[in-house]
């Protein structure tokens, strides 16, 4: 699946940053039905993280009540350059992966 990332090219030490991520994913709840009665099986992104040159700086578990293509908004302290990676785990075994590169003055 598609992800776009919003992460400050450059930023000065020290500073608070804004990171935004939207994924796309249907996020299937499991209580819908079709036409027929039978349930849609459930299919959700269950978790995200999100690490900042490997370490963990922000986790989420997310459930059925969260709407499809999760977006998600967050902030970090820039510290150094480097790597933010940034990871969607899921039902059905659903994992994705994004990263995007700053700059520290």
């Amino acid at each position: 699946m598609a992800a776009l990332i919003n992460v400050p090219a450059k930023a000065k030490r020290g500073d608070i940053i804004e990171i935004r991520t939207l994924t796309s994913h249907i996020m299937e709840t499991g209580f819908r039905r079709t036409m027929d009665g039978a349930l849609v099986p459930r299919d959700i992104i269950t978790s995200f993280t999100c690490r900042y040159n490997g370490t963990e700086i922000f986790r989420a578990d997310l459930f059925p009540a969260i709407a499809a293509n999760p977006y998600l908004s967050f902030f970090t302290v820039a510290e150094e350059s480097g790597k933010l990676e940034f990871e969607w785990i899921g039902d059905n075994g659903y994992s994705s992966t994004a990263s995007a590169s700053i700059t520290v003055e």
